[in-house]
């Protein structure tokens, strides 16, 4: 028995996740990036004070990471997705109020949990009911909502900035509150037939876990990689540079890589393969970020902040679509697998937030050192991509290989 539901609501349910992770990452994550000059300059906080309680909400991600699989068995995916929507919506509501340092920490916290809880669950509860779409292609539209989300926050604060500090909060909270309740019986009910395996799924041996494990230190790594440009970009032009409301500028240019990111390299990892597709990608980021350390020039950080842009939303398709390669079409199997990806990237996130805010606090606010230790670790996960890559395969994985492929091929030709 087919899993695609009828066409609107196999629609219904995509923007339902692409709508979940615009409000619990591409908004509670992300907008808090162009507010950085502005928290300082309002004198709500100090810049070490903001940096750190920017890493606050990565340490609620890797909180909502690891919680992510009990929270759907306990509440069930659709409850668990909808509570965690909810909660990122009060988080940002919350933040209007600049109460004392503990309490935004506490708030900036709880909208990091309720990203991860989303980021590990949101695919799960989506892609079984899209069998008969492409995995990249479907993928890359449910997180599509990150890219929006950043480029909705490029667009947006600004224009809410004229209002105050505490109205753009409230003004983000309300948008978040308003994609809450139209997403909110968007979600697809788990049926026997979507929790059951189409015909030859599920009767794959298991892959030896060596390449997964592999992929989990690439993934790391590239979330350490993506970090700095992700938390201090329009901070490095605004103040950094001196530029002011630039800043803001090039950080509406970030949202813009952003929003084609996820849909293009899902596309990608469709074409030439997800692990091929992850070293390409990775291999531009790297010298785009190092490219920006040494960039001066208005014009050509622009250019640069496109392309980086689009790696963080961009990449999550791309390492979900790995993952399935190398666990095979085993639903449960690609959960468990995928969250583990998402803790090993939400700890390198919360980790190396804290380790670029002490380097920014101790190199005197110095922005291109951040960018360069960035572009570093992208160069070793390049290396850890290309060892997974060309390492002899184990023949039960090349048997699983072989068999993805067929299957690839016969929906290309269907």
């Amino acid at each position: 028995m087919s899993t695609t539901p009828p066409g609107p609501a196999a629609w219904r349910a995509t923007a339902a996740g692409a709508s979940a992770s615009f409000v619990g990452i591409g908004l509670a994550r992300f907008a808090y990036t162009p507010l950085v000059p502005e928290l300082i300059n309002a004198h709500w906080f100090s810049p070490s004070a903001v940096a750190y309680l920017g890493a606050a909400n990565l340490a609620g991600y890797l909180a909502g990471a690891l919680s992510a699989r009990r929270m759907g068995r306990w509440l069930g995916d659709r409850r668990a997705l909808r509570w965690m929507m909810a909660l990122a919506t009060l988080a940002l509501l919350a933040c209007s109020v600049p109460v004392s340092v503990p309490w935004f920490f506490f708030w900036r916290l709880a909208s990091g949990l309720a990203g991860g809880v989303i980021m590990v669950r949101v695919a799960g509860a989506v892609l079984p009911y899209l069998k008969g779409e492409r995995r990249g292609l479907a993928g890359g539209a449910i997180f599509a909502g990150l890219g929006v989300g950043i480029a909705a926050s490029g667009t947006l604060v600004p224009l809410l900035l004229r209002l105050g500090l505490s109205r753009t909060w409230a003004g983000l909270a309300v948008l978040c509150a308003l994609l809450t309740a139209l997403s909110w019986n968007g979600w697809p009910r788990p049926t026997a037939s979507a929790v059951a395996s189409a015909p030859g799924e599920g009767q794959g041996r298991p892959v030896r876990p060596a390449r997964l494990r592999l992929l989990l230190v690439e993934y790391a790594l590239i979330s350490m990689g993506l970090t700095p440009a992700m938390a201090f970009l329009a901070d490095f032009v605004s103040r950094g540079l001196g530029r002011g409301s630039a800043g803001s500028t090039v950080w509406i240019l970030y949202g813009l890589g952003a929003l084609v990111g996820p849909t293009l390299y899902g596309l990608l990892g469709d074409r030439l393969g997800f692990a091929r597709a992850l070293l390409l990608i990775t291999l531009v980021q790297a010298g785009a970020l190092a490219a920006l350390a040494a960039a001066h020039s208005l014009p050509e950080i622009a250019v640069l902040s496109v392309v980086i842009g689009s790696f963080p939303p961009g990449v999550v398709p791309v390492v979900l679509g790995r993952v399935h390669e190398l666990v095979g079409r085993r639903p449960e199997a690609q959960s468990a697998a995928w969250g583990r990806a998402t803790v090993a990237g939400a700890l390198s996130l919360a980790l190396s937030a804290y380790l670029y805010s002490y380097v920014f606090a101790r190199s005197g606010q110095d922005h291109r050192t951040l960018f360069l230790i960035g572009a570093a670790a992208l160069g070793l996960a390049l290396v850890v991509g290309a060892a997974a890559r060309f390492a002899r395969v184990p023949a039960v994985e090349e048997e699983a290989a072989h068999h993805i492929a067929g299957v690839r091929g016969a929906s290309v030709r269907e």
